[in-house]
């Protein structure tokens, strides 16, 4: 769903961020239109409502969290999204993974138009080869989810949790998924997409491991 009349102000509203991190956001629209000319970011009708279906849909992530992670790693983040958004909106620690060496090259000017300190990593999601893995695991938009649970299995350390965003096709990916892992979820409706939820999974395991 698109919303056109959403712009920073009502982002400011809805998600109550200070006037400095509403202009570093102002800098990250910025940096997409202008690489949008040569790159395809994020999809062209989409960046008519950017600050509602990218920032905004990002952003509600912040809500759901009891407490602050101690580290995010984002999966696919492409644009930034919700990676870069939560780490403009305060949250230490966050891992931006994507394959696209222009994306990084975006993601590095974003970083520092905004002066976050981000951990962009250029590499393919099936080749974690992090020692320490994160508390949180974000995806937005980028796989069928009983393939996304198997790149975010390999990223989340044991006890930690995966947000992930999905559309009105989730029921049927559920029924896939389950025949090839266990875990306890939680759906939140989106607070941007009517057909859409934010799904909150835990204790995530093969199923041939019960």
């Amino acid at each position: 769903m698109l919303n056109d009349d959403f712009g920073a102000e009502e982002f400011q509203r809805e998600t109550g961020v200070s006037r400095e991190t509403l202009n570093n956001f102002r800098h990250y629209e910025l940096c997409i239109r202008s690489w949008q000319e040569r790159f395809n970011l994020v999809g062209q009708k989409s960046l008519e409502s950017l600050w509602h279906r990218h920032f905004y849909d990002s952003a509600q992530l912040i809500g759901l969290w009891p407490s602050t992670p101690s580290s995010v790693v984002d999966l696919g983040t492409g644009a930034g999204f919700p990676g870069m958004v939560l780490s403009i909106m305060g949250q230490p620690n966050v891992e931006l993974v994507e394959s696209s060496t222009k994306k990084c090259l975006f993601l590095s000017e974003v970083a520092k138009a905004t002066n976050v300190n981000v951990k962009i990593t250029n590499g393919r999601l099936e080749s974690s080869s992090n020692e320490v893995l994160a508390d949180v695991v974000t995806a937005r938009a980028l796989a069928p989810l009983t393939k996304l649970l198997g790149y975010v299995h390999l990223w989340l350390r044991p006890g930690g949790t995966a947000f992930l965003h999905k559309g009105r096709s989730i029921e049927q990916e559920l029924t896939q998924a389950y025949k090839d892992w266990t875990m306890r979820l939680h759906k939140h409706p989106s607070r941007t997409d009517p057909t859409g939820v934010v799904l909150e999974i835990k204790d995530l395991a093969p199923a041939n491991e019960k």
